[in-house]
């Protein structure tokens, strides 16, 4: 190997075991969906989130989740990561749900692997703007998890499929985004999904 450079020595050498691939994940879903509960399960590093303070200012523009739990909101995105295998890494970035912040939904899925939307089947309308944009404005690969509030299905899958109007072939999952290991599964399906169409 006398005429090879130094780099091309190196990678020569190197073991092919030890290489580590790293993907981007969107996570992607309308106001209070779970999001930045899910981000902030399953990350091994301190979750970078940007919530604000909600405040009467927001009433009449933000559609409020049930309850009233809600008092912050994500106004840029959320970023986590998780190491799915020893060779995989991914890198998560929760895009804010509400309208007047949807312009960051292209910077956020430039270059992602793929994406989770979210979805209440609470407040289903929450999740039709993103369903919309990755079907028909994106070319980023997407599955849709229904989150379990309060660890129910409140709906059979197959009537959230027909009133997300999804096409057959993309995948619709449950998880509870508050439980890292239902969050890392759902993480898992997409990476499966994402690469089947490579």
């Amino acid at each position: 190997m006398s005429g090879d450079t130094p780099g091309e020595a190196a990678v020569a050498d190197a073991d092919p075991e030890q290489f580590t691939i790293s993907a981007k994940i969107v996570i992607a879903g309308g106001f209070g969906v779970g999001k930045t509960t899910l981000v902030g399960s399953v990350s091994e590093v301190p979750p970078i989130n940007t919530e604000a303070w909600m405040t009467e200012a927001s009433e009449g523009i933000d559609d409020l989740p049930p309850h009233g739990e809600k008092t912050t909101t994500t106004v840029a995105m959320d970023f986590g990561r998780i190491s799915l295998d020893s060779d995989l890494v991914l890198y998560l970035f929760g895009t804010p749900g509400q309208a007047r912040f949807w312009f960051l939904w292209d910077d956020l899925s430039r270059g992602a692997l793929g994406a989770i939307v979210l979805a209440d089947t609470r407040r289903l309308d929450q999740s039709f703007a993103a369903v919309n944009y990755f079907e028909h404005d994106s070319t980023v690969p997407f599955l849709v998890a229904v989150n379990l509030f309060d660890g129910r299905l409140w709906h059979d899958l197959d009537e959230v499929r027909e009133a997300l109007a999804l096409r057959p072939g993309i995948p619709l999952i449950t998880c509870d985004a508050r439980n890292p290991a239902s969050a890392a599964e759902a993480l898992r399906e997409l990476v499966r999904y994402a690469m089947s169409l490579a």
